[in-house]
């Protein structure tokens, strides 16, 4: 049988977010502590994740930190081999201001995903305010 040689498009778009990440998680492999489930793949077809986008939450300061995002296979996260850390984003510390913009740190990730396959986000330290995360792909 020959391998599909058409290329694939998403069938809808498929925007998911984290209203507000604030907890820490220093675990290396994504077993304990708390995580923050940004995307999920369709359950019946899979999906496509283009990027993440990080922005200090409207009206509250933060720490610098890291965030670290993890793809899942869809089973438990208690699990070490269900997981696998794919990147990281520094995020700055930031200053409320009602005068000037927070500026946003877009990952780009572009990846297809299985069915439901899941992006999780863990930070490195507790922010002091928090962050929001969208994730913006598509559905097969």
């Amino acid at each position: 049988m020959a391998a599909n040689i058409d290329p694939i498009f998403s069938r809808e778009a498929d925007v998911q977010w984290i209203a507000t990440t604030s907890t820490a998680n220093t675990t290396t492999d994504l077993t304990s502590g708390t995580t923050f489930l940004a995307f999920t793949a369709d359950a019946t077809n899979g999906g496509f994740l283009q990027k993440l986008k990080f922005r200090a939450t409207p009206g509250t300061n933060t720490v610098a930190t890291v965030a670290r995002v993890w793809i899942n296979n869809g089973s438990t996260t208690g699990t070490a081999a269900n997981n696998i850390l794919w990147d990281e984003v520094s995020l700055p510390a930031t200053t409320v201001s009602a005068t000037l913009a927070t500026a946003g740190y877009d990952l780009p990730v572009n990846i297809p995903l299985p069915l439901g396959y899941r992006i999780y986000i863990t930070l490195g330290t507790a922010p002091t305010g928090t962050w929001q995360v969208t994730a913006v792909g598509g559905k097969y």
